[in-house]
């Protein structure tokens, strides 16, 4: 896993005891068209159904794909944490929702930044400028 994907978290509800359910946000690290790999600590088994809200975290109004089902496919710990891959359901990009259009939208938001911050890591100012003294 490289690094987790700029401003793009994922929210989700699990139980904790018979009548009480916690609130966890947890990092995304790839999304594309047919699910997503995110980071926590809860633990969840392959086979497992998720319910996720996806919030890019914007400037003025943060975009939001809320209600995203997906199935916990693989698990990988890595230190105090799991890696999760979740294929969501019923989704494909053919498909025209307004959730649909919301991941699209923040795939197409989180590319965009994604290609300005490696822009800016690869062409600072030491990158390709010789200085002569």
């Amino acid at each position: 896993m490289n690094e987790a994907l700029p401003d793009l978290i994922a929210r989700f509800r699990i139980k904790r005891g018979l009548f009480r359910k916690e609130t966890v946000e947890a990092s995304l690290f790839e999304l594309d068209n047919y699910g997503c790999i995110l980071k926590t600590d809860k633990i969840f088994s392959p086979g497992d159904t998720v319910v996720l809200d996806l919030i890019l975290d914007m400037p003025f109004e943060n975009i939001q794909a809320e209600g995203l089902t997906g199935l916990v496919t693989e698990r990988t710990k890595h230190c105090s944490n799991f890696f999760y891959a979740i294929d969501f359901f019923d989704f494909t990009d053919a498909k025209t929702s307004p959730l649909s259009d919301k991941l699209r939208r923040i795939r197409d938001v989180v590319n965009k930044k994604r290609s300005l911050r490696s822009r800016r890591t690869t062409s600072g100012p030491a990158s390709g400028i010789q200085q002569t003294a």
